[in-house]
């Protein structure tokens, strides 16, 4: 009995798909454009999202400078968000804002711009050229509608975009110095550029306190393999590295390290003195 029941409810559900399936290729090969787009707003609001995008693909051409367009273009731009086609889903959503700026879909649609590059942007550790676009758009949002509801959730992407962009500069600070076990000058430098990189673009920086101590570590191993005509300098510099920091984190974890550190710099000094 039960297996019957069961049977009879998946024989049910199939017809019912069949005949959906049946009816939207009814629909798309339809010339009628006004039941296609009442049927994509209805898939639409079922949540049928590639279907809507397939039919208003359709008659987006039709419709066009037709009242009915502003709110089918404006669809289609969700249909892709919907789907994670999040690239088509921005682009569909700046041209939508383009077009009907004075619509009253126009501050969403500026936003979803943004958010959708959001949504697109890869992990830290990947090329960040679309975070970099995504900021770009979401700070443009702000600056357009400063006192829109979706401020708050364009402020907590941006957070989030920033923090992608501050790991990747972290990382590849690190990996700089990371080559330091050859101990050749030019990737000691490159570190030191890419540390002075990092404090400009990110002040504040959770990771300050450690760059700043390998600022020091690195000038240090730097002027351990320069010439003898610029090492005095160079340690000098470290010196100054560590008085910045010292004074800053007089607490630091790192402290010891940094203080063994000057310490080797002052000894280095006095000898090249002598």
């Amino acid at each position: 009995m039960r297996n019957s029941y069961r049977n009879l409810i998946l024989l049910t559900l199939l017809t019912v798909l069949i005949t959906a399936c049946s009816d939207f290729r009814k629909l798309r090969k339809s010339d009628d454009w006004e039941k296609k787009y009442d049927a994509a707003i209805n898939y639409y609001e079922q949540g049928e999202y590639y279907r809507a995008n397939v039919l208003l693909e359709q008659i987006l051409p039709i419709i066009k400078g037709s009242e009915k367009a502003e709110i089918a273009n404006f669809y289609y731009g969700y249909t892709y968000y919907y789907q994670e086609q999040y690239l088509l889903a921005s682009h569909y959503f700046k041209t939508f804002y383009d077009t009907f700026n004075r619509s009253q879909f126009a501050e969403e649609a500026r936003f979803m711009f943004g958010y959708s590059l959001f949504q697109d942007s890869p992990r830290y550790n990947l090329d960040q050229a679309s975070s970099k676009e995504a900021i770009t758009a979401l700070q443009g949002f702000i600056n357009l509608f400063p006192n829109s509801e979706f401020v708050p959730k364009a402020d907590a992407a941006l957070s989030q975009l920033r923090s992608k962009l501050e790991r990747k500069a972290y990382e590849k600070a690190l990996l700089y110095y990371d080559l330091k076990k050859f101990m050749t000058g030019e990737y000691l430098k490159a570190a030191l550029v890419e540390f002075d990189n990092f404090q400009d673009d990110f002040p504040g920086s959770q990771f300050t306190e450690e760059i700043q101590y390998l600022e020091i570590e690195a000038m240090f191993n730097l002027a351990e393999v320069s010439i003898y005509s610029v090492k005095k300098e160079r340690y000098l510099e470290a010196i100054a590295f560590y008085e910045n920091f010292i004074e800053t984190y007089q607490d630091s974890k790192y402290s010891k390290k940094a203080e063994d550190i000057y310490e080797k710099c002052l000894d280095q000094i006095r000898k090249l003195n002598s």
